[in-house]
């Protein structure tokens, strides 16, 4: 489950809700058990996590690795990957039992790209 802080509130939707659909799509047709591959990843990351930053998931070179698909069906689109990618791991941790929450943050004074999500108490 994903929450909003300071005031918990649930979120149980994926932003960009049409970018999302159309990449999935593409996604699922170039490879229709990625996705399953991809959330399966995902959540043993965040089941052994308690924080952990999107854009740091991946690594940069994705070629040879389960997270491939997403840069296809993006149209090798460095940019519109990223986006897709980000959109699945909210997803992810929308589809959760265990409660998260996200925030942009910085490191060494710059902005980190991806959200930053975190394990909380949950809320009700």
């Amino acid at each position: 489950m994903l929450y909003s802080i300071p005031d918990p509130k649930r979120i149980q939707d994926v932003p960009h809700r049409t970018d999302y659909d159309h990449w999935l799509a593409r996604l699922n047709h170039i490879d229709p058990q990625a996705f399953q591959r991809i959330c399966d990843d995902l959540n043993r990351r965040f089941d052994a996590r308690d924080v952990d930053t999107s854009s740091w998931i991946p690594g940069a070179n994705w070629t040879g690795t389960i997270f491939g698909p997403i840069y296809r069906a993006c149209g090798q689109d460095e940019v519109s990957a990223g986006l897709f990618f980000g959109l699945i791991v909210w997803q992810v941790i929308i589809d959760r039992e265990d409660c998260w929450s996200f925030g942009r943050y910085e490191k060494g004074g710059a902005p980190i790209r991806g959200m930053t999500y975190f394990r909380i108490t949950c809320p009700e």
